[in-house]
């Protein structure tokens, strides 16, 4: 089938993060590079903290609030700790064909700055070289949501730490469903019943997929019970060991995939071709599709979901715990080896204080990494908020697991939608199990 995984994680790499950051890399400055950014730290004379992202920082006659909202928290920063945070920016054309995650590895292994914002398997790979610094000992790492610390800790140390959390669900047209008299789905053969009345009625396709997202449904039956059971520690570990398997996790969710496709509730034909948002978000928008799957955000963004012409309600996938959000986190990472390590570290104690974190969320009404800072989010996000309120969630990226999750899971639910079958999906995960194991060695 010619499935090159590593190749394909360096692509994917740069999609997720960019599908989170769409609306922040709105307000980059696309001329600006880094070399003018490196010329900046000549000077002896002031205190700087050099910060790599894939963002500048906002112009100030742009208009963007997630940047706004990450800038006010940076120069709130600078003001109170009387240091500057110089930003170190990715641009495609400065590293031709590299992707995000590769410079990123890259600068953080050779300790070219001092804050990193990395995705998930990034944070996974450097966190076990023990190239990321232990951010447990940080005043706002007291308050962190338990979904936080799972996600970002390697070997048992904190390495990661965002200022928001990432939550999928399904986005479904209501008035659509109460056309029909149907509930909202809680299972996976609720939503069965749900696609079957949707087609005799004439909706050919109730579910609207791209290529990047469909392994969701996969993690929300995979992991529903392994972390919201009482022995999530001790399962991660088995698995870690090779005593428990990743693809008996995963059979059933891909199973359920593939029926949801052999009946033609999703058409994975088009759904390959598909990016996000893009490719099924306009029959959403045309009511034509009454389900599909996004991630928190587009439920405010006008350039998604933030403006409909229908009732929409964001609830979690099926599972057989009821509705599953699915969650992924990016953080913040400083490098071990950082030059300005101390200065770096009261940089991101401040922009993940809870003062901090409170604008960040007001600001882009986006869920807190803090237990203690709620948002006041719009009522169609209602009902996801109120499950992960209650710690009812499974996570897509995991850096305690050592198969990554999100990107991995993502490339063989693209096999399954090209024609692969489940048994030959299931020794694709028992593959990467076992170089894991063998790197492990």
């Amino acid at each position: 089938m010619g499935w090159n995984r590593r190749a394909g994680l360096q692509r994917l790499a740069v999609g997720c993060l960019a599908g989170l950051m769409a609306c922040m890399v709105a307000a980059c400055s696309a001329g600006s590079g880094m070399e003018e950014n490196l010329m900046k730290n000549d000077s002896d004379e002031k205190r700087i903290v050099n910060l790599f992202g894939p963002m500048e920082k906002s112009q100030p006659n742009k208009t963007n609030i997630a940047r706004t909202a990450f800038d006010q928290t940076i120069g709130k920063a600078e003001e109170e700790l009387g240091l500057t945070v110089e930003y170190r920016t990715y641009t495609a054309e400065n590293y031709q064909e590299k992707t995000y995650d590769e410079v990123t590895l890259d600068r953080v292994r050779n300790n070219m700055d001092d804050l990193y914002l990395l995705n998930p398997d990034t944070v996974m790979a450097l966190g076990a070289e023990g190239k990321l610094l232990d951010l447990s000992g940080l005043e706002s790492a007291k308050n962190l949501r338990d979904v936080v610390k799972i996600a970002n800790t390697v070997n048992g140390k904190l390495v990661g730490i965002p200022q928001e959390v990432a939550a999928y669900g399904l986005f479904i047209n209501k008035d659509m469903f109460d056309k029909y008299h149907l509930s909202l789905p809680e299972t996976p053969e609720d939503l069965l019943e749900c696609c079957r009345v949707f087609q005799e009625n004439g909706i050919e396709t109730p579910i609207g997929a791209n290529r990047w997202w469909l392994e969701t449904f996969v993690f929300a039956q995979a992991y529903a019970d392994l972390y919201n059971g009482d022995n999530t520690e001790a399962e991660i570990e088995a698995l870690n060991k090779g005593e428990s398997k990743y693809s008996d996790y995963m059979r059933p969710g891909f199973e359920y995939l593939q029926k949801l496709m052999d009946l033609g509730y999703i058409d994975a034909e088009k759904a390959i071709t598909y990016e996000a948002i893009e490719g099924e978000g306009p029959d959403f928008m045309a009511q034509k599709t009454p389900i599909v799957m996004a991630y928190w955000g587009a439920a405010n963004a006008e350039t998604a979901y933030g403006e409909l012409d229908f009732n929409m309600q964001v609830i979690g996938f099926p599972s057989s715990r009821g509705p599953m959000p699915v969650v992924s986190v990016t953080g913040y990472g400083i490098s071990a080896g950082a030059e300005h390590v101390e200065d770096a570290k009261d940089v991101l104690d401040y922009i993940v204080s809870e003062e901090s974190l409170q604008l960040y969320a007001d600001t882009n009404k986006v869920i807190s990494p803090s237990k203690n800072v709620k948002v006041d989010c719009i009522p169609a996000l209602k009902p996801l908020n109120d499950r992960i309120e209650e710690n009812i969630y499974v996570l897509g990226s995991n850096a305690g697991m050592k198969v990554e999750q999100w990107g991995n899971t993502c490339l063989i639910v693209r096999e399954l939608m090209q024609g692969a079958t489940v048994d030959e999906c299931m020794e694709m995960f028992d593959k990467l199990q076992e170089e894991s194991l063998q790197e492990a060695e």
